[in-house]
């Protein structure tokens, strides 16, 4: 993993997860173990989910970087189908708080994703070749 990835990726796990056990504290105080069980349900799908798809993307991109957009695209698809199974299935398990696993979900999704977002706007990927010579060794 490039060093730019690795730093976005950390860049966005380390917010989530301090935000996590936040979440676990309030949980915790509002409905008790249930609401404990539920935010670190939630904590952990989101860190699970999304660095499992920082690294699908890094995988999917390695070799063609021009598909970074589409292969973005694949893996965010993804990965809000998956959870929408995932709260699917959650509606019928009764051994956490289900309303405390359900917006820390939300919330945790949009502190990766915000994050994430602000380690690729700061990371200043180059798109172009900054030297102007295309790879190949060809003069245009």
């Amino acid at each position: 993993m490039p060093s730019h990835d690795a730093r976005i990726l950390r860049g966005a796990a380390i917010p989530t997860a301090a935000a996590g056990v936040i979440a676990m504290a309030i949980s915790f105080a509002v409905a008790q173990g249930k609401g404990l069980l539920g935010a670190l349900l939630a904590t952990v799908v989101v860190l699970g989910f999304f660095s499992f798809g920082q690294l699908a993307l890094d995988r999917l991109t390695r070799n063609n970087p021009q598909m970074m957009m589409a292969a973005g695209l694949l893996v965010y698809t993804t990965q809000i189908f998956a959870i929408g199974i995932l709260l699917a299935v959650a509606k019928h398990l009764t051994f956490f708080d289900r309303k405390v696993f359900g917006f820390t979900l939300l919330g945790l999704a949009i502190i990766w994703t915000a994050f994430q977002v602000r380690g690729a706007l700061k990371a200043k990927i180059y798109y172009v070749e900054p030297d102007g010579k295309p790879k190949s060794g060809r003069q245009p």
